[in-house]
């Protein structure tokens, strides 16, 4: 499992203030999982992401993977960008196969591995061919691959589909699915999107505005379903995920001081 545990974290700011990017944070992801955090711009999303990864230090609390501290980056935690941050240099093999190289792996291991996982994420055909030759959709296929290579324990994704079209979105979406149902992988995903959050999600998590506060925590089963019958209408159709959308989107757009005057609200849905 990996623990959150009042996590904050304090940014100084250029004018000599201090910004409050996060505020007594607690969280679980256990194996097997996909937690998505959702908010506005500035609620800390990304800040509680990057702490995870080990890039960003808290100024208070404690996270643990597997009882470990994380204070650093490392192999266990393998993390997808919005933005693709692949070598235009490096062919798609060897993009997916860096950590690999770090680690020390001979060059056909390195390479076995990273056929393995262009096959997971459906570019086994495209091994040899550099970025620019691929479409924005498909960068960020072989940046899921590079994040599995050194199968790390847990997967975090900071809103890795946000610039890409809406049909292509989609397919990425379903295609996340994929390797999650056949990895068992335990995931963070962080988005903007109410409607992403609620296809994607075991868990959603809602922050609110700076401070970042988790204020509403919904379980949900939408994503197993579609795992295991891939209809995509019956999701989308379920009245409950209309509810739970208006829900949600009530609660981002709240005034934050209504979403401070009561603590926390958690909403268990099942």
């Amino acid at each position: 499992m990996l623990q959150v545990r009042n996590a904050s974290v304090f940014f100084p700011a250029r004018d000599g203030r201090t910004v409050h990017a996060l505020d007594r944070a607690s969280l679980d992801i256990d194996a097997g999982s996909i937690v998505v955090a959702l908010g506005a711009s500035g609620c800390g999303k990304s800040t509680l992401l990057n702490a995870i990864a080990g890039f960003l230090p808290l100024s208070e609390g404690a996270i643990t993977l597997d009882g470990q501290p994380v204070e650093k980056p490392g192999a266990d935690r393998g993390v997808v960008f919005q933005k693709d941050t692949l070598l235009p240099w490096k062919t798609v093999a060897e993009n997916v196969a860096l950590g690999l190289k770090f680690a020390g792996l001979p060059a056909r291991r390195r390479r076995e591995r990273a056929e393995e996982l262009l096959g997971l994420v459906g570019l086994e055909d495209f091994a040899d061919a550099t970025p620019h030759e691929l479409s924005g959709g498909m960068r960020q296929r072989v940046g899921i691959a590079r994040a599995l290579a050194t199968d790390p324990k847990i997967l975090l994704m900071d809103e890795p589909f946000g610039a890409l079209d809406s049909l292509t979105r989609e397919q990425m979406q379903e295609l996340l699915i994929d390797v999650w149902a056949r990895t068992g992988k335990r995931i963070f995903f962080i988005t903007h999107s109410i409607e992403e959050a609620l296809f994607l999600g075991t868990t959603v998590v809602v922050m609110s505005p700076r401070p970042g506060r988790i204020t509403a925590r919904f379980d949900l089963d939408f994503v197993r379903r579609f795992a295991a019958d891939r209809d995509v209408r019956a999701v989308l159709s379920d009245p409950r995920f209309a509810e739970l959308h208006d829900e949600i989107r009530n609660i981002v757009h709240r005034p934050s001081h209504e979403g401070r005057r009561g603590g926390q609200r958690e909403g268990w849905l099942q």
